[in-house]
């Protein structure tokens, strides 16, 4: 039996492990579609055991161990085992060669985990780079796997990361600027599970259905290591499929789910037909978070599953999770993110002054899940951080009880000859048609007003409707400049890899202006 050494207090581990070992050894931790559960002993073990073989092969604290696995439940159990003693790095495995190059780059990897006979471009780049390849090997159960290398070294004990180590490295999403690194701790993390699992009662009787990737933050952090930390057990999917997912309802029947709103609302276009899944699977709550989800869906949801929407307001360098609507019987305020879930929420003017209740200005936050910094960029950290606040580039308002309401990005603001229009607030109007299945709005150039709105729009099932029908419709909700000069019907909302509403750059990419 392999030694291990004792996780330092306050680390990752130390922190997690108080919580996770108050479920029960033969508990489930992990489960998946087909597969025999992972109990919460058997995760234990493995984590040690996986930082244990790291340490053997001269990888430990610091290093940078970049995860390129498919969505599934190894990709859980091998981030959960390399953030509690590396730097883990988890990448989207749909990238393209010249991408994993430039990421692997970046963040300096040291090594690289793929499944074993992966056929990913990442395999042949890191060979070329002369970046570590590790193979990892699916066991039977759920989350269960080995690691192995061409070359074998000898047996140590495991190193467990310090509190104010890196725990995980992700990029920002570079879509108006090369991405950036964040670095996000220990404390980052442990602070970040344990807001979320406060704010959402998590227990050993829960179990969420994760549909969300394993390379983005909402996924890794709220679908999976809150969750566990708890006691609670998780469902791994392969990744969200609208046609699968009543199936893995039925299988894992959960307590509750997470996911971004173009995932609700393709779950809700299939829900009439699986009443009856619906009805032997009761939810205790959904969740709904990395962009905003119109009232409209909400209500419908609520309708439909007969359980609470909370929203909640997070992204990469706070650990995810800023803000969250309570639970009931509290009160939540759809259209709202919620109220502070974590770290403190203010709203700051441009000058740097705090607004009070009511005013509009940038959101700003700061507390223990929020990253120290950006990796290596002076100029970024410069503008991110105002008197120990971090700007979270989003512009919003609080009311006099703490409830925040997102009015856009501030890179998202249409100014139209001068005029700011919020594209949230087009999409809320348009959604309110009731041909209007799904809406993103955004601007596009202009050759003498600078930018214009335009629109995007999926039709229900079955309905129809013109660019003029809809344009009238606005009009007659909304003055007259913030009625979009151009809507364009297609069968699916252009999104990003996590399924995010992506509005800047879209113009360019629909070829408009």
């Amino acid at each position: 039996m392999t030694a291990h050494a004792t996780p330092p207090p306050g680390s990752l581990h130390d922190r997690l492990q108080p919580l996770l070992a108050a479920a029960a050894a033969d508990a489930v931790a992990l489960a998946a579609p087909g597969r025999p559960p992972l109990t919460h002993g058997a995760l234990r073990r493995l984590i040690a055991e996986t930082l244990a073989w790291f340490a053997g092969q001269g990888i430990g604290r610091g290093d940078r161990v970049a995860i390129v696995l498919p969505n599934g439940p190894e990709m859980a159990s091998c981030f959960l085992a390399c953030a509690s003693g590396v730097a883990s790095a988890p990448l989207n495995p749909a990238y393209r060669a010249d991408e994993f190059e430039f990421y692997l780059s970046d963040l300096r990897a040291k090594a690289l985990v793929v499944e074993a006979g992966s056929s990913s471009p990442a395999v042949e780049v890191a060979r070329h780079m002369g970046v570590r390849l590790v193979e990892l090997h699916p066991g039977e159960a759920a989350g269960a796997f080995t690691l192995g290398t061409d070359g074998a070294a000898p047996p140590a004990a495991a190193t467990y990361a310090e509190p104010d180590d890196v725990s995980m490295l992700l990029h920002t999403s570079g879509t108006t600027s090369r991405p950036k690194i964040v670095p996000l701790s220990q404390r980052n993390l442990a602070a970040s599970a344990q807001h979320i699992a406060r704010t959402l009662a998590f227990g050993p009787a829960d179990c969420g259905l994760n549909i969300m990737p394993l390379f983005h933050i909402h996924g890794l952090i709220a679908g999976v290591l809150a969750p566990l930390a708890a006691g609670s057990r998780v469902f791994c999917t392969p990744g969200f499929n609208a046609l699968k997912f009543f199936g893995w309802m039925d299988e894992a029947a959960p307590t509750w789910v997470t996911a971004v709103p173009t995932m609700h609302q393709a779950i809700l276009a299939r829900a009439g037909k699986n009443r009856d899944v619906i009805a032997r699977h009761p939810l205790r709550f959904m969740r709904s978070s990395s962009s905003s989800i119109p009232p409209q869906v909400i209500r419908e949801l609520e309708e439909v599953f007969g359980a609470p929407l909370i929203e909640a307001y997070g992204m990469t360098e706070a650990t995810h999770q800023m803000a969250s609507n309570p639970l009931p019987p509290a009160l939540r305020k759809p259209g709202t993110v919620g109220r502070a879930a974590g770290p403190e929420i203010a709203i700051m003017a441009e000058d740097g002054s705090l607004l009070p209740p009511g005013a509009t200005g940038e959101i700003v936050i700061r507390g223990p899940n929020v990253t120290a910094g950006y990796e290596s960029n002076p100029k970024a950290n410069a503008e991110a951080f105002v008197a120990g606040w971090f700007r979270t580039g989003d512009q919003g308002v609080m009311d006099e009880d703490g409830y925040v309401s997102i009015t856009g990005r501030l890179k998202e603001i249409i100014n139209r000859g001068g005029e700011k229009i919020s594209p949230r607030e087009v999409d809320e109007v348009l959604m309110d048609h009731p041909a209007v299945a799904q809406v993103v709005c955004f601007g596009m150039p202009h050759a003498k007003l600078g930018e214009e709105v335009a629109a995007v729009v999926v039709l229900r099932e079955g309905q129809a409707a013109t660019e003029r029908e809809l344009q009238q419709f606005v009009a007659g909700r909304v003055a007259d400049y913030k009625v979009p000069a151009r809507i364009l019907f297609m069968d699916e909302i252009p999104k990003g890899a996590t399924g995010k509403l992506q509005r800047i750059g879209l113009a360019a990419r629909l070829g408009l202006g």
